[in-house]
């Protein structure tokens, strides 16, 4: 069975070009739309997850009408931490909260295997999944992944990424163009708050193969792109892109020394991020005076920003995805049109030409002064942690517990 949205569909009109991680040339990319309110959602919609889970417990009655074992595939341990720590038992949690049992749901790793990553899905069919929940390390393994799974009949949703050409039924995902927004407009602050003069920075993308780098790209580079043709900024450097730390650090002392005056540099996550600003210390350089961003809030991230050498992190409340993913699974394994409150709007798979419908999550920028009200208060990291050694003191400046 093959799920369609129901609801309106409004534009969300985007400006600027799109990084090509290859050349730094503009391309067309992926658009994102969202949809408009509407009555009749039921009680699960994007807005309705929290970080009690509570919403889980009104699909307790899908899950009971669904058959067969839902799995999800999750990437590698790499890119970024968060797949561990956050993910796995947030997906594991949410299924739980609506019903299922351990042996009704499979949540595996593909450890950054391709090859991996399409026999787990093999294999969990073979298992008897009836859903699969896949966030592919890469395009090519996506779609094999799917096509697989559609010669299978078992409908598949993309997690966290889009496969582009893929035949999935769903996305879910953060709203990664505006993830990109928050980045643009994090370095924008950052600039004019640590008065740097005369910007000179590197754009920095994430790995070619992840169209949620192409997307970010997308939404900075709506923020950078005209600053740049007024001449208030200049792009010194933009390195090939990777979700590497140690291939992220290369590329940006190989531009830091072709560069030397080079003052800022937009980093797309907190895992890239934190080897170049481990670089730049060796350098000397004061804290607030050099603007690198992030994303994902992890605990080094975190603690780069508190201490002045990241401007912000694009957070993203894992729970929220994780929720809406599990949501979309049970629907799908009951043969059960998810209501519209759920699939709150599409993303355009340029590939395949198709408008995908999706669950898009909204990130937030954190930044010192509103970390306690998020980061902490969600528990996503513990002030414990965050707080150790040497970063007390910054604890201590920004009211942090």
């Amino acid at each position: 069975m093959r799920f369609t949205k129901s609801g309106v569909v409004v534009p969300l009109l985007l400006a600027g070009g799109l990084l090509a991680a290859a050349c730094g040339s503009s391309s067309s990319s992926s658009t994102t739309t969202t949809a408009a309110s509407s009555s009749g959602s039921g009680t699960v919609s994007v807005t309705t997850f929290n970080k009690d889970f509570t919403t889980m417990a009104n699909l307790k009655s899908v899950a009971a009408a669904g058959k067969g074992k839902i799995a999800v595939i999750l990437p590698d341990t790499v890119s970024s931490a968060r797949y561990t720590e956050f993910d796995a038992p947030y997906l594991a949690k949410a299924f739980s909260e609506a019903g299922l049992s351990t042996s009704d749901t499979i949540i595996q790793n593909a450890q950054g295997s391709d090859s991996t990553q399409l026999t787990d899905a093999q294999s969990d069919i073979s298992s008897g999944a009836t859903v699969l929940v896949v966030d592919p390390l890469d395009a090519g393994v996506g779609t094999s992944i799917e096509s697989y799974a559609k010669s299978h009949g078992v409908p598949v949703v993309d997690y966290d990424r889009l496969v582009l050409g893929g035949s999935r039924q769903y996305y879910v995902s953060f709203d990664n163009v505006k993830v990109g927004t928050l980045i643009g407009q994090g370095m924008v602050s950052c600039v004019a708050a640590w008065k740097v003069a005369s910007p000179k920075l590197a754009v920095m993308v994430g790995s070619p193969t992840d169209n949620n780098a192409t997307l970010f790209a997308q939404g900075y580079n709506a923020i950078l792109d005209p600053l740049v043709t007024a001449g208030t900024y200049k792009v010194v450097a933009k390195p090939a892109g990777t979700w590497d730390p140690p291939t992220a650090l290369t590329e940006f002392q190989q531009a830091y020394t072709a560069n030397p005056g080079m003052n800022a540099v937009l980093v797309p996550n907190d895992e890239n991020a934190a080897p170049i600003i481990s670089y730049l210390k060796t350098l000397n350089i004061p804290a607030k005076t050099f603007p690198v961003t992030g994303q994902d809030a992890t605990l080094i991230g975190l603690q780069n920003v508190i201490s002045g050498y990241q401007c912000g992190t694009a957070y993203k409340p894992i729970y929220l995805e994780a929720q809406a993913a599990a949501a979309l699974a049970l629907y799908m394994r009951a043969n059960k049109v998810p209501p519209s409150g759920l699939v709150n709007g599409t993303v355009k798979d340029t590939t395949a030409n198709t408008n995908v419908p999706s669950s898009l999550l909204h990130p937030e920028w954190v930044t010192p002064t509103n970390m306690q009200a998020t980061v902490i208060a969600d528990g996503f990291v513990p002030a414990s942690q965050l707080c150790a050694g040497a970063y007390a003191a910054d604890c201590t400046t920004y009211g942090i517990h």
